[in-house]
């Protein structure tokens, strides 16, 4: 398990709204370099939010939030971006007029090295390629021309042109056949070989195993679990009280 003295995104008292309706409630998370940690909860626990509040993307939260040592509690999301935090939506998001290699060059940003001296992973098309072999085949083809799966691959491969040091991952294994899925599982674990940290929100028990090194349980906004990936799959009653439909 990672340690706090590891740790490249630590947020303290979170908390986030839509409109007046107050969603999360006062988390406290962190993920260690080269770790994948996976947001659990049902529909409606709050683990999408909690993703776009860390990157930014709500204009109504609180509590603090370090990023590399970086208070970016009340930042933009472009500003998160800049320093190596990437989000990849559930809705993907991509571009369907551009080409593959186009959405690629959209997310480019310079290497990067972190100011205590972490090489940062850096990624090219060609890289990028040999970690999605079905993206190589294509990029030439629109992305408004492609599957729900390749386009789920297209808009990680996007974020990874950016060299983030942590990709937020929302929901990758929702909604696509398990061909992908597998695919999405070996993407994982690749990323962490390369020592770039994953903080993904899933419903999918047997994926999370497949991929996660600790695991939070959401409920209506709060965590009601933590610990490792194993403790919490051998945590019967944690699972029956809150990921069970």
């Amino acid at each position: 398990m990672a340690t706090l003295s590891s740790t490249l995104l630590h947020a303290r008292g979170l908390a986030a709204w839509y409109g007046a309706a107050q969603i999360l409630f006062g988390l406290d998370l962190y993920v260690g370099r080269g770790e994948v940690v996976a947001l659990m909860g049902r529909n409606g626990a709050g683990k999408s939010t909690t993703l776009k509040a860390l990157m930014g993307m709500l204009t109504k939260r609180r509590g603090e939030i370090s990023f590399l040592g970086h208070d970016i509690s009340r930042s933009e999301p472009h500003h998160a971006a800049r320093l190596g935090l990437a989000f990849v939506p559930e809705d993907r998001r991509i571009f369907t007029d551009l080409t593959v290699s186009e959405n690629l060059a959209i997310g480019r940003q310079p290497a990067r090295r972190t100011e205590d001296g972490l090489k940062v992973p850096e990624w090219t098309p060609e890289r990028l390629f040999a970690l999605f072999p079905n993206l190589g085949t294509m990029p030439d083809r629109p992305g408004g021309r492609m599957s729900g799966g390749e386009q789920q691959m297209l808009t990680v491969a996007r974020a990874l042109m950016g060299n983030p040091l942590v990709v937020l991952l929302d929901e990758p294994s929702e909604g696509v056949a398990p061909v992908i899925v597998e695919q999405m599982v070996d993407m994982i674990l690749q990323l962490k070989n390369h020592g770039v940290s994953v903080l993904l929100s899933e419903q999918n028990m047997n994926f999370a195993q497949l991929v996660s090194d600790r695991a939070y349980v959401l409920e209506k906004g709060q965590i009601r679990y933590h610990g490792t990936m194993a403790e919490l799959a051998d945590n019967d009653e944690v699972k029956r009280a809150y990921l069970t439909v």
